[in-house]
């Protein structure tokens, strides 16, 4: 297993190292590369999570729902 931290460059898509990109514009740290490059995939993935988690704490209100 390997120390390095990678990210995900809001700017142009690209998997990077903390020095190549400003950290408002970068998702991140990773574990690798790989995990790295699905930063936008696991992000919606929590945020549907979270969303779900919200409706249920909330009763489920139909109103607050975007879909």
């Amino acid at each position: 297993m390997s120390d390095e931290e990678w990210y995900y460059s809001l700017k142009d898509g690209r998997v990077v190292k903390a020095e190549e990109v400003r950290a408002v514009d970068r998702l991140g740290p990773y574990p690798d590369r790989e995990t790295a490059a699905r930063a936008l995939e696991i992000a919606r993935e929590r945020t549907e999570a979270n969303d779900r988690a919200d409706r249920e704490w909330g009763g489920g209100d139909k109103d607050d729902e975007d879909d």
